[in-house]
């Protein structure tokens, strides 16, 4: 047996070993930093003696979050129903209208403006107006979520559809490849990269714009989010209740970037450059 054959399996053993060790690292140091700030904010509050209904302790909003969860819960259900539909209404007319564009110059100089137009608009500005036409208060939020959510996808795609080697468009043309198989087996895969960057954007988009069109929409009652809640524990200064509705809008958010990370991964880690894994 040669020597190389010999070392192979200890450097695949390595490689392995060394895999471990960086993911475990990925998970230890963010979970020790989060200690860490929860130590402090529990040493601060017990030194400092200020009111509970200025700065609640850690452990008087992991109760709240607990007793409370009967109340908080189904307004969770309801901002991620709504940022999760939004986000889903957002891909599908995000790539069908970045598709649309890059199909001659001319339309996307006719309708990108618009696309434009509706991003720089604040969405709180036309909030009013979305209320007014639409036919209930959650279609009004839908909608709030899928305009914010939506231009971020399409910018992203446009670019990547964009973004195709010329050479290679050329060898398709060489080969007598149609305009659709073109786009099906070279813009769209080549545009992978940017469509998920338009995805991790797009997800944590939706959820604030979910937020701050409930908060715009002033709704309230049983099918309410998380925003009535918040606004609800604010003028009741139940803040250990506020902190907890904040603490399960953060994990909802955390949650979705990682579901859109771990997706993009998926799709890149075996062939670009910015998922392989690289020893410098």
């Amino acid at each position: 047996m040669s020597d190389e054959t010999a070392a192979a399996p200890l450097l695949v053993k390595t490689a392995a070993s060394f895999r471990s060790r960086d993911l475990a690292l990925r998970v230890l140091i963010p979970l020790l930093v989060i200690t860490a700030l929860i130590l402090i904010w529990y040493a601060y509050v017990r030194l400092s003696g200020v009111p509970p209904y200025i700065l609640p302790g850690p452990a008087a909003v992991a109760s709240a979050f607990v007793t409370d969860w009967g109340t908080l819960a189904p307004a969770l259900w309801v901002t991620t129903k709504i940022t999760l539909m939004s986000l889903t209404l957002a891909l599908v007319g995000g790539v069908g209208f970045a598709i649309f564009l890059v199909q001659s110059r001319w339309i996307e100089l006719a309708f990108y403006p618009l696309a434009v137009i509706l991003q720089v608009t604040p969405i709180v500005a036309i909030s009013p107006l979305i209320l007014i036409y639409a036919p209930s208060t959650q279609v009004a939020l839908l909608i709030c979520a899928f305009l914010v959510a939506f231009f971020p996808i399409l910018s992203n795609m446009v670019q990547g559809l964009k973004s195709v080697d010329h050479n290679l468009i050329n060898l398709f043309e060489l080969y007598g490849a149609s305009r659709w198989q073109t786009l099906l087996f070279l813009k769209l895969p080549a545009a992978q990269p940017y469509f998920m960057t338009g995805l991790r954007i797009g997800g944590g988009l939706a959820l604030i714009a979910a937020v701050v069109a409930e908060f715009a929409a002033g709704s309230a009652g049983a099918g309410s989010g998380l925003a009535f809640r918040l606004l609800e524990a604010q003028y009741r200064l139940n803040i250990p209740r506020l902190f907890a509705a904040l603490l399960m809008l953060s994990l909802l958010g955390v949650a979705i970037f990682a579901v859109t990370s771990f997706i993009s991964w998926l799709a890149l880690h075996r062939w670009h450059e910015s998922s392989l894994k690289r020893e410098n």
